[in-house]
């Protein structure tokens, strides 16, 4: 057995320990205490403190380990990949466990299927309850429910990404813009995300290939359209625009794998064929690969800024460069290398894969979705590709 098959049945092994169930960087408010009492700013920094603590302190604070949601389409997405790659029926048996899980457990009262995060969410400009469906998480969830679909056709599949293509169309704000269109992040504002707008449209895309409805096709590509004429001439994109005054935010991570992986799959989805479209992925895999990660395969956190090295940009970067091989020279053995580095310096004894390692400490908590759910996926693609 490889390095690769060891590390990816060593962290298999550690997340069945946990029964799928874990912390997350982001669940501090579903702690007793009433960090809303010091005002606006209380769960902000609550939030953000408690994200950066390398001791984890969630149980003292009546934070449970849970189910996430978007952990659970990432693991429907690993099992049905796994079973693809090795026709064991106990990978099908959980991967069926994870679509019944996410059948039941979706957001009620919105037109199809969709979900949200376990747990409230604070910042600056809104304060989100509990599984408030999202774009992000949604489309997470299309894509390992159509993981499991495309090896056993099956009809409940089918329907939950049609109803999450619903979800979409009638739920999401739409802004229309000059070269394109832009779906929020979730129903209740108007935002322009560039990866929430196109994981939106990557589920339009999935719902195509089974149910090739004109509209579906049409809006995928404005949104696609709608990002590519944002992207930078060195090849990045930043992370978002304010609506009202046109200022982007300037945060260069993970994001960038999230939209190149998105235009990639929506391309492949629609069987699009465009020049312009070739030439966005490759000029921005370009600065994602020369720029975003050094040579050993250690990511930046926000370029061009090194430390903290982050496990979620560790991932992406896997996922990215294994899916998008055939558009720069030896993408796919530098998704192993990053894989070998990133095993070699961020997974514990037990399988668990570290959160952040700093310049001088690792921030060892093992958080379930962020860290062992991606690298998880990650390293089950890897598998599949050899």
């Amino acid at each position: 057995m490889n390095k690769i098959d060891q590390s990816l049945f060593k962290l298999l092994r550690y997340i069945k320990q946990k029964d799928f169930r874990g912390y997350d960087p982001y669940d501090t408010l579903n702690s007793w205490f009433p960090f809303h009492k010091f005002g606006k700013w209380g769960p902000i920094i609550a939030i953000q403190l408690q994200k950066k603590n390398p001791i984890n302190i969630r149980s003292l604070l009546g934070i449970k380990n849970d189910y996430n949601p978007k952990a659970m389409g990432l693991f429907l997405n690993c099992y049905s990949i796994l079973y693809e790659k090795f026709n064991q029926n106990e990978y099908l048996e959980y991967a069926e466990f994870f679509l019944n899980w996410l059948k039941k457990k979706y957001s009620k009262g919105y037109s199809g299927y969709c979900w949200g995060y376990n747990f409230p969410y604070a910042t600056v400009y809104r304060y989100q309850k509990p599984f408030i469906p999202s774009s992000v998480v949604t489309g997470i969830v299309s894509k390992g429910i159509f993981s499991y679909y495309k090896i056993t056709k099956n009809e409940v599949a089918k329907n939950m990404l049609i109803g999450a293509a619903d979800f979409v169309l009638n739920d999401l704000n739409q802004s229309n813009l000059n070269n394109g269109i832009c779906f929020s992040y979730t129903p209740i504002q108007t935002d322009l995300c560039f990866n929430a707008s196109l994981l939106a449209a990557e589920i339009l895309s999935i719902v195509y290939t089974i149910d090739p409805r004109t509209e579906l096709m049409d809006k995928a590509i404005q949104a696609v359209n709608w990002v590519i004429n944002h992207q930078k001439k060195d090849g990045r994109w930043n992370y978002s625009i304010n609506p009202r005054s046109g200022i982007e935010k300037k945060q260069i991570d993970f994001h960038q794998g999230y939209i190149l992986e998105s235009i990639f799959e929506i391309k492949n989805n629609l069987d699009i064929n465009s020049t312009e479209w070739d030439e966005a992925l490759q000029s921005g895999l370009k600065f994602y690969k020369e720029k975003q990660f050094l040579l050993e395969g250690c990511s930046f956190w926000r370029w061009p800024q090194k430390y903290p090295i982050e496990i979620h940009n560790q991932a992406q970067g896997i996922i990215t460069f294994t899916k998008l091989n055939a558009y720069y020279p030896k993408c796919k053995n530098f998704a192993f290398k990053i894989a070998e580095w990133t095993i070699d310096n961020m997974q514990a004894r037990d399988g668990h894969f570290y959160y952040r390692n700093y310049r001088f400490y690792k921030n060892k908590v093992p958080y379930m979705r962020w860290a062992q759910a991606w690298m998880f996926l990650s390293l089950s693609y890897l598998t599949k590709s050899n």
